[in-house]
């Protein structure tokens, strides 16, 4: 299938950018269609799951997400892995920073796992997987973002219930659910 964009259109630059573009492929049957569709820009991130093998624990965070809150999310509050936007950072240095800046942990070593699509119907971010292990004497601040407007509570569990909390919907967060259950796979707690 070959596709070419003709048209990009600006609907939107307030938050991040929403574009219309038009666009022509050929399908599987060599027919030349053009369609029309809006995509959703907010640049690529990245996520990380820290772990302590020795301790059996897990650190997430919690926060209020509007998207959720308004789709029924009684609180609008979230439990979810560390994440944020790669900015002008590669992947591996985004996460180092936004792990400090949350957390409030130095962690020595990540590892990239994945990188996925996380909604390719209508967001173009590609978001990178990473793990890595933390110990108690590599917290170097209480952690909770940098901005004014972030309220991040850091949440230390046991493993075996952040990763119960899927089962009983207090984690709903895609990126938390899949970095569970790779830990949980590949026996990293």
């Amino acid at each position: 299938m070959i596709a070419k964009i003709l048209e990009k259109q600006t609907l939107s630059a307030n938050w991040y950018k929403l574009y219309k573009y038009t666009y022509s492929f050929t399908d599987k049957h060599g027919n030349e269609l053009i369609q029309s569709r809006e995509a959703y820009d907010r640049g690529n991130g990245a996520t990380i799951l820290l772990y302590n093998k020795a301790q059996h624990t897990v650190v997430l965070t919690r926060q209020f997400r509007l998207p959720t809150f308004v789709n029924g999310n009684d609180d609008g509050m979230l439990i979810e892995a560390c994440a944020g936007l790669l900015d002008l950072d590669n992947p591996e240095d985004c996460i180092r920073r936004e792990t400090e800046e949350e957390t409030g942990y130095r962690v020595a070593h990540v590892r990239k796992i994945f990188d996925v699509y996380m909604s390719p119907g209508s967001v173009t971010e590609i978001l990178y997987f990473f793990v890595g292990e933390y110990t108690a004497d590599q917290k170097v601040a209480e952690g909770g973002g940098v901005d004014e407007d972030e309220n991040i509570e850091v949440l230390e569990l046991d493993f075996d219930k952040a990763y119960n909390m899927i089962a009983t919907g207090e984690i709903k967060d895609a990126k938390t659910i899949m970095l569970l259950q790779y830990a949980k796979l590949n026996n990293l707690v």
